[in-house]
């Protein structure tokens, strides 16, 4: 189910979370130029630059970011249409979205 995706990318995008913490922790105590480390590509493991590592982990983490929203997203539109379908009305407040950083920058330009 979407639910279930949901839940197994979000686990992989907290161990990506750890990952690039751990390098930028070791990036602080070694030089990250000459450090390797092992990074994980479906079942195998390979020892890279610890920088390379870093921008790989981070663009999965990008990907991971884009596919989970796409998720949530087609999860709402599923739920509008059972609720459809049950003859119930919309649920209010579920179609919210997040301001961007335009958006929350009016809004504190605003309270100031």
């Amino acid at each position: 189910s979407i639910r279930q995706e949901i839940i197994d990318l979000d686990r992989r995008r907290n161990s990506n979370r750890e990952a690039i913490r751990s390098i930028k922790n070791m990036a602080k105590t070694k030089d990250i130029s000459t450090e390797k480390a092992w990074i994980a590509i479906g079942n195998t493991f390979i020892q890279i630059p610890a920088k390379n590592a870093e921008k790989r982990l981070e663009q999965d983490q990008k990907e991971l970011d884009v596919a989970i929203n796409k998720l949530r997203s087609r999860l709402k539109d599923r739920v509008n249409d059972l609720r459809d379908i049950e003859g119930k009305e919309e649920l209010k407040g579920f179609g919210l979205k997040a301001l961007d950083k335009d958006e929350l920058a009016m809004v504190h330009q605003t309270i100031q």
